[in-house]
């Protein structure tokens, strides 16, 4: 599994801006890979879903960065879940609790279903991986498996994203996709 710097194609990096009025003078944008890292790294994310009549939901999870795209999973009868079958829009966030350092970073996307076996196998490896044997899922029937419990897993591939650099300098960069 790779981690491509961008949700396009492989190599191609997506179009950082800098906005001025939410940045220090002098502040540069942060580098899309700069920002792939702390995805990569990030032990907690915060999924943003909207619920069928309108109302937001957001609930904490474990994701994985890969392939240009940031995975979670979910009970496929969860809040999150039936969320996503009437609006696959979300936005996931993470970062640093903290005002004075860190970049926290948004990612805007559709929430799409992964099924492909190999794929999930390779997911799965790297949910154990990263979070340790608690975190271990047989994969069978297009989902995750633990136990008596099944996961449906979704990418993300971001259509948007920021990153919000805190400290000095501090600054906001808009990433633009495809």
């Amino acid at each position: 599994m790779s981690d491509h710097t961008s949700a396009g194609s492989p190599g191609t990096l997506p179009v950082a801006e800098l906005d001025p009025h939410y940045s220090s003078p002098g502040a540069e944008p942060r580098p899309w890979p700069e920002i792939t890292a702390l995805l990569v790294e990030a032990r907690l994310y915060w999924l943003s879903t909207v619920r069928p009549e309108g109302r937001p939901h957001v609930t904490p999870l474990l994701g994985i960065w890969a392939d240009g795209a940031l995975h979670f999973c979910t009970g496929p009868q969860e809040r999150k879940a039936r969320n996503l079958a009437a609006n696959p829009e979300v936005v996931l966030t993470t970062g640093a609790n903290t005002l004075d350092g860190g970049v926290d970073v948004v990612v805007e996307g559709r929430a799409e279903r992964v099924t492909d076996q190999e794929r999930l196998r390779t997911l799965a490896s790297a949910w154990a991986a990263k979070y340790g044997p608690d975190w271990h899922f047989d994969v069978r029937d297009g989902a995750f498996h633990h136990g008596s419990g099944r996961a449906d897993v979704f990418a993300v591939a971001p259509r948007t994203a920021f990153g919000f650099a805190k400290g000095d300098p501090f600054g906001q960069t808009r990433y633009r996709f495809g």
